[in-house]
Formats: C-alpha cells, structure tokens, sequence
C-alpha cells in the first residue's frame, strides 16, 4: 500500500491539507455529565476564523454553490432544503458537533468526480441536523448521492447525549470500474468512554460481533433505535455500529480482503497503518490515551511505529478519572511530556537553547541520504484553531453548547467561550481585514500568531509569561461560566438567552484580543535582545533610581544545551588558559 495520502501531504511546506487531532469524551466519562469534541485543525499556513452560518429559510428550488473548504475550488450545486440551522464555529444550535482529521488512504480510491468535500461535508451536515445520528444520515446520503471529493476521512460526530465516530472514503473517479461511490463505517463511542483519532484510520474489525449492527433507516426511528439497545445491554457487545452496505463487498471486489465478513477489517482494507501512520498520528492517541489511563505503557511499541506486529491501541478506553474541562486544555497542550515522545526536556539539540517543545515541517528530513524524523505532538505551530466543543443535555440547548474556541495553536492561547446560539461573531475573529497574507491588529488569528511566533524560538524563557496570562483568562471564564448561565437561564425568553450569551460571547473575544495585544508589547519590552528586563510582583518594569529601567539580566545558554554545544564544537571556544609565570 502506498503511505497514506495525508502524511505525504506533511512533507510539503506551503499545503493546506489538513493534519488535525479530535478527542472524544462520552457524558458518562466527563466530569459534569458534558459530551465533549476538541479539534486542533492544523493547516499548515492556512488562515482561519471563527465560522458562522445564521440560521436561514430557502425558497423551493434554490441551490447552493459547493466550494472545496481548503481551496475554495468550485465544485458544484446540491439543492437548498427549506431550513438551515445557526452554526458557530463546528457547532450548531442543537448542540451538535462535528470535528475531522484526514487519513488519505488508498490513493486510487479518491474520487475526483464528487462535488462534496470533507469541510463542506461537516458545515452543510451542522445547517441540517438537530442530532448526532441525524448528522450521519444527512453525511452518509450526501456523499452517496453527490460523490466524496475528498481522501479518506475520519469524523467526530456529537451531540448533547452520544458521540459517534465516522470513517469514510470514495470509490475512485472510475464508475466503470466500481458502480460504486463511498464506503463507510460509523460506531457509537460509549458513554462512559473516551476516544481519539489523529489522521490514521483507526476502525478496525466491527463485524466480528463485538458491535450490534443497526441499518441507517433505523438511526431516526426511536422503537427501531431502542430496539439494538435493548439488544446490545443483553449480550456481551461493546457498541453499536453503522455502515454502508458496500463497505465489505467494494473490499472484495478490488481483491483488497478475501476473508469472512467477521474478519473484515475497515483500516486495514483501505488505510493500513504504516511507521507514519503510527509515530506521526497513533502516537497521538496513545498521548491522550495515556493521560487516562493507570498504565498504557503496552502500546509504547506500536505508537512508536517500529515493531510491525506490536499490539494495536483499542479504539476507546474507560478513564480512570472523569474527564473535566481543563483536562481537555491540557490534552490539546500536549507535547508527550513526561513520555518516552517528550520534547521538552529531552535534551536533543532539536528544541534549540530555549528547550522549544516544537519541531520545524516537514517532518521527514534526509542527512547524508538517510531520511530521518521529527516528532509530531498534538499541538503544533501549525495549528491556525483550536475547540473544545461542550454539550449538556441538562441545559437548554441555547444555553448547553458552549464552543470554547482558540485561533491558533492550543497550548499558546486562551480557549474563549463562544456560545453556539450566538448570532454573530467577536470582529477578531472574523476575517474582517485579514487573510492569509494581510496582517490586522484588531485580529486574532494574527496577533495570537504574533505572540506565539515571538516565544517558540524562546520558549523556556518567554513562555512563563504566555502561560501566566492563558491559564489567568481559562480561569476566569471557568469562574464566570456558572453565573453568566444562571443569569441566562433566569431570563424568561429563549430570544433574551440568546442575545445576552451573544453580548457576552463577543465581549470574551473582545477582551482576550486586547489582553494578547496587551501580552505581545509586554513580550517585546521584557525579552529584547535576548535579555530579561526584571518587573516586580504586578508585572510592572522596574527602574533604576534615577528613572531608567533597572539593569537587564543576560540568562545565556541553560547548563543542559551549553554541555551538548561543547561536544559538538570541541576546543573551538575554549578559553585560553593564560601563560604560567616564570
């Protein structure tokens, strides 16, 4: 098989295909009874905003225009339907939520002849659904009657009460060869349980009776739906699964499987792992994994990517603790500290004098024509936003969906709180007067990159300053989020809630912009020219007594990078000894 599409796509600086990371929380898994779904979109120099599509009526026979999300590449026109739902961000007003991340696949099952892509797939998908399982009807039917423009892709589908993961790929441009349009798969992820994926195909065997199967016409029909549940809590099956109905037979007529259906494996069909496909993206996985778990050390070897036959991660795990908010902060900060990945205090020289937990692109690179690589953590500098998507079940749904949202690399912003019933958007991020090569002041994809880009080259200098303001506004949100819904709930309308969380929600955008902007000049002042100017307790700069600032520190190399240095250059700069006196 051919290295997955994706991660051939990583190797080339200046593509925007996405190379993104989704966590799964289960409402019985999650500390206040939340579902959740985060998204690192990872694009590679792409710029991104805060989507928002208003809710809308459509007249009969009105069509919409289908553009490629990375691209903006016209792809074609699918009918209206007569209502479309408030979305923000990648989440609706019903409080559903749909994230991805790309696998590619078997190259000649991309179909250059669909006219739906994976990111209009998702925000067509949120304007038409009111849950989970009907986002999957809706996903599925699309693709199936218009064709899958894009490579092989796996989603998170959620709402207030269940989370589903969905793989899926095209059938190839060839109709003469394959009849044939897309295959599919869906499971539910329990509840009680939490799930990953990270641009790997990571469905494997769902037929083998550990799933009870239910047909897509029974998805929306309550008896049929509670009838595979009553089934499924009287055997010894994990979950449930959807799929489609050529997701076995295409297999066999390509001469890709050959075995019984119970041995039918979907990722190693049509996504096979492979080192890259394992250390770049499954290790990932194992990172989340591992935060939850008592000891994950037994897929070490298969994240790590180099034993061919080590034994693969499950597709979800049972926490051993309830998965809060900040856990989710934290997980999307991850840079596999404490790990045998780290890449912080591993002392290479790859992070630089300042110890940065960051790696350049590509990540493959050759020496002498030996081709080496470079760690791919779940948050990276490529990120252009982040979300932790939260659904309760226990709210009102205009109150329940609170989009937290960041416009650059998680572990270097605030995640701001969005709430999904909002109808309109903080102009910061908007893409009002910005692009992808137009900076603005009064955006915060820019000036959350500008801050960022400033402390990557310094991070163990600098980024005690970032952290300090991030972790002070997470706070404070966290502090506000139960009055701001008290005060919400109180309100006798839905139409009150929802212009009182939309006021709020853009004043949160408002004040993290001017908080960044605020950060970046502090960032500027205090760490010119390689040195520290001291402030005092309140982060204000101290003078000297006769006004100017105080004397600067010069903190050189830290002890660790100043050893590997001295191996690498020998005697070069070595301080002579001065001669001895006679």
């Amino acid at each position: 098989m051919k290295r997955n599409l994706i991660l051939t796509a990583l190797f080339f600086a200046g593509t925007y295909a996405m190379a993104c990371t989704n966590f799964i929380v289960g409402k019985k898994a999650s500390a206040d009874g939340s579902v959740f779904v985060t998204y690192n979109a990872d694009s590679y120099g792409a710029f991104m905003p805060l989507y928002h599509y208003p809710a809308a009526r459509h007249e009969t026979g009105e069509m919409r225009k289908v553009y490629e999300w990375d691209t903006n590449k016209f792809l074609g026109e699918i009918p209206e339907v007569p209502e479309t739902y408030n979305v923000i961000g990648n989440s609706n007003e019903w409080q559903v939520t749909i994230g991805e991340t790309t696998f590619g696949g078997r190259e000649e099952m991309a179909d250059s002849t669909g006219i739906i892509d994976y990111g209009s797939l998702i925000y067509i998908a949120l304007q038409r659904s009111k849950s989970a399982r009907e986002a999957l009807q809706v996903m599925t039917s699309l693709v199936e009657q218009y064709g899958y423009y894009s490579e092989g892709e796996t989603f998170s589908v959620a709402d207030k009460d269940e989370a589903w993961m969905l793989e899926m790929m095209g059938c190839g441009p060839d109709r003469g060869k394959s009849k044939e349009r897309v295959v599919w798969v869906a499971v539910r992820i329990p509840d009680e349980a939490v799930a990953a994926h990270a641009n790997q195909s990571r469905i494997t065997k769902f037929l083998d009776g550990r799933y009870v199967q239910v047909k897509m016409k029974d998805l929306l029909n309550p008896k049929t739906f509670a009838k595979a549940e009553r089934i499924l809590q009287k055997t010894k099956a994990q979950s449930l699964v959807v799929c489609s109905d050529n997701v076995v037979s295409y297999a066999r007529a390509m001469g890709w499987f050959d075995g019984n259906d119970a041995d039918f494996s979907y990722n190693a069909a049509y996504a096979k792992p492979d080192f890259s496909g394992r250390r770049y993206c499954e290790a990932r996985v194992w990172s989340f994994f591992n935060r939850f778990s008592d000891d994950f050390s037994e897929y070490v070897p298969y994240a790590a990517g180099k034993e061919e036959h080590a034994k693969e991660m499950p597709l979800w795990i049972i926490p051993n603790k309830k998965v809060s908010l900040q856990d989710l902060r934290d997980a999307m900060r991850d840079h596999y500290e404490g790990t045998p990945f780290a890449l912080d205090t591993t002392g290479d020289i790859g992070g630089g004098i300042f110890q940065m937990p960051y790696r350049p692109s590509p990540l493959s690179f050759k020496v002498d024509g030996v081709e080496y690589f470079n760690e791919r953590p779940i948050s990276t500098q490529q990120t252009a936003w982040s979300f932790i998507s939260q659904m309760r079940s226990s709210l009102p749904r205009e109150v329940g969906a609170c989009f937290w949202f960041g416009n650059d690399d998680g572990n270097m912003v605030a995640y701001t709180p969005m709430y999904s019933c909002m109808t309109r958007r903080p102009k910061c991020f908007s893409g009002e007067g910005a692009d992808d090569v137009t900076f603005s002041m009064d955006n915060a994809f820019w000036v959350c990159n500008w801050v960022s880009n400033m402390v990557y080259p310094r991070y163990a200098m600098m980024f005690p300053s970032l952290k300090e303001v991030r972790d002070s506004l997470d706070a404070s949100y966290d502090r506000l989020q139960p009055e701001i819904e008290a005060r919400a709930l109180a309100l006798p309308t839905t139409e009150e809630r929802v212009r009182m969380l939309t006021a709020y929600s853009c004043q949160k955008g408002d004040e993290m912009l001017a908080r960044w902007q605020q950060l970046a000049f502090f960032l500027i002042v205090k760490y010119n020219d390689m040195v520290v100017k001291p402030t005092d307790q309140n982060g204000t700069f101290e003078r000297n007594q006769y006004g100017g600032g105080a004397r600067v520190q010069r903190p050189g190399m830290p002890e660790q990078y100043a050893r590997e240095f001295i191996q690498m250059t020998g005697d070069k700069f070595l301080v002579p000894e001065k001669e001895k006196q006679d």
